[in-house]
């Protein structure tokens, strides 16, 4: 189900700017029966996107109050919200007026993400690299043409998603959600300074581990270090967080971290 402006069903004008130009931003968000899970990390994100973009957008109360109602309804799904800058402007240059589309739709967690908690994955490197692009680095912005062409490339029937760099040969995050290694009591995960997306389960699991007293450190490093490494995982905000067995024929041992992170956050499927 869908709806456009609160309007189920509701129809987007084929001009509009998230449609011709990826003009916006997006979030999914796993639902419960007590809501939208980091609902409010996810509105700040949103919010604070929009501003990177250059337009102002806030949460009106009547999609709050929407959001809401959704997640009671359809508990253990994924509710999806786009903003878009809306109609306007000539050609790129954005209009100096917004007028803001909001879609929100429904969907069901894919039901392998469970299957994926339970047991971990496998990664391998995409051959296809990430831009850099300071400006938009952190945005789960509209254009997503680079995962688009990451996606399209055929997994091995042993691997799970693929493991991206950007240009540099940096490790940046796995096609879908971003990533972390451990190493004795020390976490790591890539800086998102250049590209990438920052996701909002990304944040949650670092305040967590600092609360933890972990020593959790954000940095540029390349593939050639991750041997270094004892443990990874991935996180985004539907699938929670995933142990990585093996990224191309390096193996990794499972975390007592992520589990407990999955217990702490109430992340499990």
């Amino acid at each position: 189900m869908i709806w456009v402006n609160g309007v189920l069903q509701g129809s987007i004008d084929p001009s509009d700017r998230g449609l011709t130009y990826g003009d916006g931003l997006f979030a999914t968000m796993r639902t419960s029966h007590d809501g939208i899970l980091f609902l409010n990390a996810h509105q700040s994100r949103l919010t604070d996107g929009a501003a990177r973009l250059g337009f102002e957008w806030r949460m009106g109360s009547a999609l709050y109050q929407q959001l809401e109602d959704l997640a009671r309804q359809y508990p253990h799904h994924c509710i999806k919200l786009l903003v878009s800058r809306g109609v306007g402007g000539r050609g790129y240059t954005p209009p100096q007026a917004v007028n803001v589309t909001e879609v929100v739709s429904v969907h069901p967690i894919p039901s392998h993400y469970a299957h994926w908690q339970k047991n971990g994955i496998n990664l391998k490197t995409s051959p296809v690299r990430l831009g850099i692009q300071p400006l938009l680095a952190g945005i789960k912005h509209l254009n997503r043409l680079e995962q688009v062409l990451i996606k399209a490339q055929l997994l091995p029937s042993n691997v799970d998603d693929w493991l991206v760099l950007d240009t540099e040969a940096k490790v940046i995050e796995s096609s879908m959600a971003n990533i972390f290694f451990i190493k004795d009591n020390e976490v790591i995960t890539p800086s998102l300074a250049q590209c990438g997306v920052s996701g909002v389960m990304r944040e949650q699991v670092i305040n967590a581990l600092l609360e933890q007293q972990f020593n959790i450190q954000c940095l540029p490093f390349g593939a050639e270090r991750l041997g270094e490494f004892d443990s990874a995982f991935i996180t985004n905000s539907v699938l929670g967080v995933v142990d990585v067995l093996a990224i191309d024929s390096l193996k990794f041992t499972r975390s007592p971290i992520t589990a407990n992170l999955r217990q702490t956050l109430s992340l499990t499927l």
